[in-house]
């Protein structure tokens, strides 16, 4: 038994088909219209997790983990599960890839996201540090994404050193 085609094949089809001269003698049949492809809305993004008041006024950068966490963030044993580079971004961009990617990261379930900021450009007329680097701690201190931040802490220099952070991400 031959498989059905889907949507967007069948209106591949259409149009090969339509471009095809018949033999000589024959005669070119009809051809159903081709279907739509249905096209579905994307999944809503997940609730935040529940917290108090009171956590979400805590700096993420000043955030307890436990001795085993810092413990390994300083040995470089923690393994990120997702890493998201902002380099090349505009600073809206790159807030909107961090607020997409933190949203789904939790979701998945993913623990510990290594974002790279870059360390930007340093002279002497400029604020030493790059834009991003800089909006970071804001960033992640937005209602939008402060309820999925458990701490910031520097990356290990394996992962990047004084250009890039671990988020660790509430459960």
């Amino acid at each position: 038994m031959a498989r059905r085609l889907a949507p967007e094949e069948a209106a591949l089809w259409a149009r090969v088909a339509a471009q095809v001269r018949p033999l000589p003698g024959r005669v070119r049949p009809v051809a159903a219209p081709a279907p739509r492809p249905i096209r579905e809305a994307p999944p809503a993004p997940p609730p935040p997790p529940k917290r108090t008041p009171a956590a979400n006024q805590v700096p993420v950068e000043a955030a307890t983990l436990d001795g085993s966490w810092d413990s390994a963030i300083r040995r470089g044993r923690v393994v990120p599960d997702v890493t998201i580079d902002l380099h090349g971004y505009t600073r809206d961009r790159a807030f909107d890839l961090l607020t997409r990617m933190i949203a789904e990261a939790a979701a998945s379930g993913a623990r510990v996201l290594l974002v790279i900021t870059g360390k930007g450009r340093r002279s002497d007329d400029e604020r030493p540090g790059g834009v991003i680097r800089a909006a970071l701690r804001d960033w992640l201190h937005a209602p939008a994404l402060r309820p999925y931040i458990a701490a910031l802490r520097p990356a290990h220099p394996r992962h990047g050193g004084g250009g890039a952070w671990y988020v660790i991400l509430r459960r």
